[in-house]
């Protein structure tokens, strides 16, 4: 328990008590952890003068095939130019449907359309905030052909479930890994489990760099696909018909940078410590978080034979149980000192490239759903009620990369405060928490 527990009496802040968060946060929530060390490793690079194509990139592309024991990996220049690749490697074409998620970043969905396939929106399960896998099976038609599954915010997706899914309808499994550096699924690393896997080094990410991706396989044939697809210039080297496109490549740049490549290397061996850091924190607040409310809050602790990583740290709350609107609770928190807000990615089924009829977007008149005979095909913003339902539910809260136990004490006093006296707190829930600020993306 903390060492400083607020009776039920202690006026919250919004009230006009003292604020439960006075330390200052600002090394505590820093990320990403840059020292000298990055620096030298970029400065060595640049003195090289290869700063477009180096062995730099390569060498990440062997810490990579070595930290999860994969045969190819392909660094890429983002997160995002790593899917489209993966997705092409696939096969993805004209039509072909591929089932996906709502809540994650876009980058997870739009480059299917780019591959002129259609993404198929499945819904959200409450427990590890993955694909239902009940939902997906559900929506598979003789159009589907690939799954992306993406572990949200570092929580391993069901994955047993959605590969027995896949095997059972003959799917290709993409694992959009990007916030899951360091987690694992019933003892073997995220990233390896399915076809190929993507991770983003972004620079929020667990393995931060400037920016860049990562493509993971241990299939020759789509490997090839993906070096065919963005990296011509890598194309002399093989010894297959593939070699033939070297003039041209697919028409896309995906290389990585070095100078991104030097401190990618140096942030994946920090990986692990940094990691337990960052774990440690979060479940200690967890358990706090779960006592106070009297487990009115799910905290997404790691279930068995999983183990999760803190990409970033978001809590469900039960507002019948507390009597309080998750909205109204984050203002009151804001006024303790916590930051706290609403979840990162606006739920992507709802927004207007799926929702409305844009001029030239041909892709969208491959989509299935049709509200009216004749009308454009459009998504709809409704389509997913247990998505939206749970993705309302949720606080954000900092991943407290470097914090101590006094800055997560003082984050436990805020929540015993604003929960002891939920009934006589303001409601106004007309508005939303104040988002917390940040890039992200993949």
């Amino acid at each position: 328990m903390p060492t400083a527990i607020a009776p039920p009496t202690a006026c919250p802040a919004i009230l006009g008590g003292p604020r439960a968060v006075t330390l200052d946060q600002t090394e505590a929530n820093r990320w990403p952890i840059l020292t000298s060390e990055d620096e030298q490793a970029v400065l060595r690079v640049m003195r090289t003068g290869q700063i477009s194509i180096s062995d730099e990139t390569s060498a990440l592309e062997e810490d990579y095939k070595k930290w999860l024991s994969v045969k190819h990996a392909v660094a890429h220049c983002n997160g995002t130019s790593a899917i489209h690749a993966a997705l092409h490697a696939f096969d993805i074409g004209p039509g072909d449907e591929v089932i996906v998620p709502s809540a994650t970043w876009w980058a997870s969905v739009m480059p299917v359309l780019h591959c002129g396939g259609v993404p198929v929106f499945a819904e959200t399960e409450e427990q590890c905030i993955g694909l239902d896998p009940a939902d997906v099976e559900k929506k598979i038609t003789p159009r589907t052909k690939a799954i992306v599954v993406v572990h949200l915010f570092g929580m391993p997706s069901k994955m047993n479930e959605l590969i027995a899914v896949a095997k059972r309808h003959k799917l290709k499994v993409l694992e959009d890994a990007s916030h899951a550096h360091g987690a694992s699924y019933y003892g073997k690393p995220i990233g390896t489990l399915t076809e190929a896997a993507v991770f983003s080094m972004q620079a929020n990410k667990l393995v931060p760099s400037a920016e860049g991706g990562m493509f993971l396989t241990n299939d020759a044939d789509l490997w090839e696909k993906v070096i065919r697809f963005g990296h011509y210039e890598r194309l002399l080297a093989l010894q297959s018909p593939n070699k033939r496109f070297a003039a041209t490549g697919f028409g896309y740049k995906f290389r990585m940078s070095p100078l991104s490549a030097a401190v990618a290397r140096v942030q994946l061996r920090h990986l692990d410590k940094r990691n337990q850091k960052r774990n440690e924190n979060c479940i200690y607040l967890s358990q706090e978080l779960e006592t106070i409310s009297g487990g009115a809050i799910q905290t997404f602790l790691s279930p068995p034979n999983v183990q999760r990583v803190y990409f970033e740290y978001l809590v469900r709350v039960d507002e019948r149980r507390i009597g309080l609107p998750v909205r109204d609770l984050a203002k009151a928190l804001q006024a303790e000192g916590a930051q706290v807000g609403a979840p990162r990615y606006p739920l992507l089924h709802q927004q207007p490239m799926f929702t409305e009829p844009l001029p030239g977007a041909a892709w969208a008149k491959l989509a299935r759903i049709q509200p009216a005979p004749g009308s454009e095909p459009i998504y709809s913003a409704n389509a997913l009620p247990r998505t939206a339902a749970g993705n309302a539910s949720l606080l954000k809260l900092p991943s407290f990369p470097q914090a101590d136990r006094a800055l997560l004490d003082q984050y436990a006093l805020a929540f015993e405060k604003v929960l002891s006296h939920a009934a006589d707190l303001p409601k106004e829930t007309a508005s939303n928490p104040t988002p917390s600020r940040g890039t992200s993306g993949t």
